[in-house]
């Protein structure tokens, strides 16, 4: 027995030393391969600097071993700032229960070697960057009962494989690329109790098989592309907490079998496009604290039931349909009730006194929707309130006092209602209140100075109101407002100085007041101001130098006051985006360091007293789309460098003293809509690169010295809505491309040397609505009937001019026509009669045009009553036509005699008129001011009643006059004011011989 007993002692202690050999050599293999892993990582926290063979392998940072220390069992390196790839060296591990590398910056791929790790029950790699697709190796971890993988670039679908890990319990694929569809076959994951797919791809619908996790805790799929309607089966999942299925694209309503989810805290349905109205049945969660249905198509009113959840915490219904009065008794049961979100609706009625028993409220919005009605002046009963949003709607009354006990509050918003009187002063002890928005309402009466102790305000916006006086010298205190709007007020003063104490200002919006006085200097003090906005006021001086001190601004409006000066101080900041100084003195150049504001948009110094060339460094201004430089004294030609902004969109350089060329890079701008060169003195033919600037609205070249033919190609400026060419000295035939452009409504050619006839084209331009003027040229040939097609025209002028033929009834039948002038021209025949509606003086001065209104009766025949002509007897009829007839009788044999006598003054000996001086007068252009040479035919109608028809001068007195006075002079005619224009002399040549 005794050596029986002595051979069991030989054999355990051989196992025991057996046993620590092969614990030993186990923990050097999980130690080696440790090491390999560690090669593969970045460590800048050194949290692996004890993996060494220094230390033993249990005591490595991150690392677990098992109670009996015989392997490694766990590896958690999670938020250790590790980066690198994961080494598949991890695979050899093959006792690895826990792997826990979350929340690194991890790339690349999750290797297929984890598969080996059979073992393992926890994978945790969530909040890194891997990439790629979910191996499908993971189906071989039959034990895995945690794999949480989301907040990574993982791509691809959820593999079928996964299905393979029956003992999951928690699948965590949130914020990931995935896509594909929510597989059906989730349902066979029985323990399931946390699905979390929200922030993904997926789309298609919700799989009802998921009512299969009897065990299912939380399900969230919110953030993706899920339609369909919510399965109602979703409702046997009777363990469910959790129910987040939030902006997506699901339809149809909400099933009332949620009524039985009775352990729901958390429904979160917003986004959707879910209608119907909420079911009666949510009155049974009882367990509810957040409801979110915001952002749906949601109808019918706020069932009263709702006040049934006496833990509801936060209710969001916001931007729905609902209609009604806001329950009275919402929180009648609970006072549980810390948010209420109703805006975005068409809520009516009054804000119910009921509300006021919500006395843990800390948010309430109420706002966009039709609420009436007061402010209930009680409302200092919701003591915890934080938030208040009752803006866009239509309540009356007065801003009540009681806000002011509210000592909570940082948020103040009422804006556009009706609300009327003054700010109370009580608002002044709101200590914690960070923004007050009071714009567009009635308030009127002056800003209490009180404001000026609620030392937390960062944002102030009184826009669109009727306050009046000053603004008060105590908003200087407010160290933290970065906001500043008092826009359209009727405010008055000098603005405070004291605003310059804000050194957090960013923004101050003071513009559409009756401010006067200066600008202050202390505003050189607000290094961070971005924004300046003080137009139309009555502001006056330079402005401060001390703004050279600014070189944070973005955005300046200082235009419509009456500031002086120079404006360099305002060109300080390199991050100009916007400056408006339009319509003040400013004088002097314009700086050259405004073109360190490379990302300028918008410049507009118009209306001043700027004076020089326009500065070169504006090329370096690459993104500017609008220049105003219009209404100054800047001389010269327009600078190559500005061919660089390509991007213009508005060019406006009317009223200054520009010459030179219109250069031909212009046609480069291919966004530019308007082009104004007004009232210049640029020479020089029209570009027909202009063509290219397909998108151009108006072209303003008027008054200025332009010569040659209107360019062809300006007929494919086919978006064109306004062409003024008027007062130049533009010659040739009217381009028949014109009426390509059919969105015309304003065209305007007048005072030029345009020659040949009206193209039949114009007729196309349907759209003409403003006017038509081409008077004042050379235009020849009919009036084209086409003309009557323009059916909007309200003013048409084709005054002054070579027209003949007759005048086409579809011209004087025009309905929208307000003012029609055919005047100075050689039209002939009868008026139609519809023309008598027009007065005398559209048609005045043709020679051979006659009929109503030109013709009118005189004495008795001019007016005679309906009734008396219906009384008339066929006989007198009879005697009246026998009248007229005699009377036109003897009107013609005054006329002949009339005629003899003229011819008889004809015969006389007169110099000779050669063809050449006619030749000569045809090619007279404009250099001459025409309104010195016009020779009307009013004019020979007169001098022929007076007799002097034939008044004669001497040829040779013509030899320092134009030839188109020398024509009109041979041709017998006395020396008028008003001279017809020259291409008319040979017209009124031919007419005295009887050619016409």
């Amino acid at each position: 027995m005794e050596s029986h007993g002595k051979y069991w002692m030989v054999m355990i202690t051989l196992m025991s030393i057996n046993a620590l050999v092969l614990t030993k050599t186990s923990l050097q293999e999980d130690a080696k391969w440790l090491l390999q892993v560690k090669l593969d990582f970045q460590d800048p926290l050194k949290v692996m600097d004890n993996w060494s063979n220094e230390t033993t392998i249990c005591e490595w940072n991150g690392i677990l071993c098992c109670p009996d220390g015989v392997r490694i069992i766990g590896l958690n390196l999670s938020s250790s700032s590790l980066s690198g790839k994961i080494s598949p060296a991890l695979s050899n591990l093959q006792y690895l229960q826990i792997l826990d590398l979350s929340s690194n910056y991890l790339h690349g791929a999750i290797p297929s070697s984890l598969g080996n790790l059979s073992s393992l029950s926890e994978l945790l790699l969530y909040s890194n960057e891997l990439s790629g697709p979910i191996p499908n190796e993971i189906g071989l971890l039959k034990k895995l009962e945690v794999l949480r993988a989301g907040e990574n670039m993982l791509s691809g679908s959820i593999p079928e494989e996964i299905l393979q890990c029956t003992e999951l319990r928690i699948l965590g694929l949130a914020s990931c690329v995935l896509d594909g569809s929510i597989p059906a076959k989730l349902g066979q994951l029985l323990h399931l109790r946390s699905l979390n797919l929200q922030e993904n791809f997926f789309s298609g619908f919700i799989p009802a098989e998921i009512e299969n996790c009897k065990y299912l805790e939380i399900f969230s799929a919110a953030m993706n592309y899920l339609e369909g309607s919510i399965p109602s089966a979703l409702s046997n999942l009777t363990m469910l907490q959790t129910l987040n299925l939030a902006n997506n694209s699901l339809s149809g309503h909400i099933p009332p079998e949620f009524g039985r989810l009775k352990t729901l805290n958390y429904l979160n349905l917003l986004g959707n496009h879910l209608d119907r109205n909420i079911p009666r049945e949510f009155s049974q969660l009882f367990k509810l604290q957040t409801l979110d249905l915001s952002r749906n198509k949601l109808s019918g009113i706020i069932p009263e039931t709702l006040n049934k959840l006496e833990k509801i915490q936060f209710l969001v219904l916001s931007e729905n349909s609902f209609i009604g009065p806001i329950p009275n008794n919402l929180c009648a049961r609970s006072v549980s009730l810390q948010h209420l979100i109703l805006g975005g609706n068409n809520l009516s009625g009054p804000i119910p006194e009921g509300l006021i028993h919500c006395s843990n409220l800390q948010q309430l919005d109420l706002s966009n929707n039709a609420l009436n009605g007061s402010i209930p002046s009680n409302i200092d009963s919701l003591g915890n309130l934080y938030d208040l949003h009752l803006h866009n709607n239509s309540l009356t009354g007065n801003i009540p006092p009681t806000l002011g006990n509210l000592t909570s509050l940082e948020t103040l918003s009422l804006y556009h209602n009706l609300l009327t009187g003054t700010i109370p002063p009580e608002l002044g002890k709101l200590k914690n209140l960070s923004l007050l928005f009071l714009y567009e309402n009635l308030l009127s009466d002056s800003i209490p100075m009180e404001l000026g102790n609620c030392s937390s305000l960062t944002q102030i916006d009184f826009f669109g109101n009727q306050f009046t006086g000053s603004i008060p010298i105590t908003l200087g205190r407010l160290k933290c407002l970065n906001f500043l709007h008092l826009r359209q007020n009727n405010l008055d003063g000098e603005i405070p100085p004291t605003l310059g104490h804000c050194k957090s200002l960013q923004v101050i919006d003071l513009a559409d007041n009756n401010l006067s006085g200066t600008i202050p200097a202390t505003f050189g003090l607000l290094e961070n101001l971005q924004v300046l906005v003080l137009y139309n006021n009555s502001l006056e001086g330079p402005v401060p130098r001390d703004f050279m001190h600014l070189k944070n601004l973005t955005r300046v409006n200082l235009s419509s006051n009456k500031l002086n000066g120079s404006i360099s101080p305002l060109c300080a900041s390199s991050f100009l985006i916007t400056l408006d100084l339009t319509n003040n003195s400013f004088s002097g150049g314009i700086p050259s360091q405004l073109g360190k504001s490379r990302g300028l948009h918008r410049l507009r110094l118009g209306r001043n007293f700027l004076n020089g060339r326009i500065l070169r460094e504006i090329g370096q201004m690459r993104g500017l789309r609008l220049l105003d430089l219009s209404w100054n004294k800047l001389e010269g030609e327009l600078p190559a460098e500005l061919a660089k902004c390509k991007g213009l969109d508005h060019l406006d350089l009317n009223n200054n003293h520009l010459s030179g060329p219109i250069p031909a890079w212009l046609g480069d701008f291919h966004r530019l809509g308007e082009l104004k060169f007004s009232f210049n003195e640029f020479h020089g033919p029209i570009p027909s690169e202009l063509e290219n600037c397909k998108n151009l609205l108006i072209l303003h070249l008027d008054h200025n010295r332009l010569s040659g033919s209107i360019p062809m190609q300006l007929g494919n400026l086919q978006s064109l809505n306004v062409l003024y060419l008027q007062m130049n000295n533009l010659s040739g035939p009217m381009p028949y491309s014109i009426g390509n452009c059919n969105q015309l409504y304003d065209l305007r050619l007048s005072h030029n040397s345009l020659t040949g006839s009206i193209p039949t084209e114009v007729g196309r331009l349907t759209n003409l609505q403003v006017m038509l003027d081409l008077s004042d040229n050379f235009l020849s040939g009919s009036i084209p009937p086409p003309l009557g097609n323009l059916m909007m025209l309200e003013v048409l002028d084709l005054s002054s001019n070579c027209l003949s033929g007759q005048v086409p009834y579809e011209i004087v039948e025009l309905k929208s026509l307000n003012e029609l002038n055919l005047s100075n021209n050689f039209l002939q025949g009868q008026l139609p009669s519809s023309a008598s509606k027009w007065p005398r003086t559209s048609f005045l001065q043709n020679p051979g045009l006659h009929g109503r209104p030109l013709d009118s009766c005189s004495g008795a025949c001019s007016e005679i009553s309906r009734s008396t002509e219906n009384q008339l007897a066929n006989g007198a009829v009879v005697g009246i036509s026998i009248a007229i007839v005699l009377s036109f009788i003897l009107l013609g044999g005054i006329v002949y005699w009339v005629l003899m006598k003229i011819h008889a003054l004809w015969d006389k000996p007169i110099s000779n008129s050669s063809s050449s001086s006619v030749n000569r007068a045809k090619g007279f252009t404009s250099e001459l001011s025409k309104e010195a040479y016009k020779w009307t035919i009013g004019s020979i109608a007169e001098a022929k009643d007076k007799d002097v028809i034939g008044y004669k001068i001497d040829s040779s007195a013509c030899h320092d006059l134009p030839d188109r006075i020398c024509i009109c002079h041979q041709n017998g005619y006395p020396e008028e004011k008003d001279t017809q224009k020259a291409i008319c002399g040979e017209g009124i040549g031919n007419w005295l011989d009887g050619s016409l």
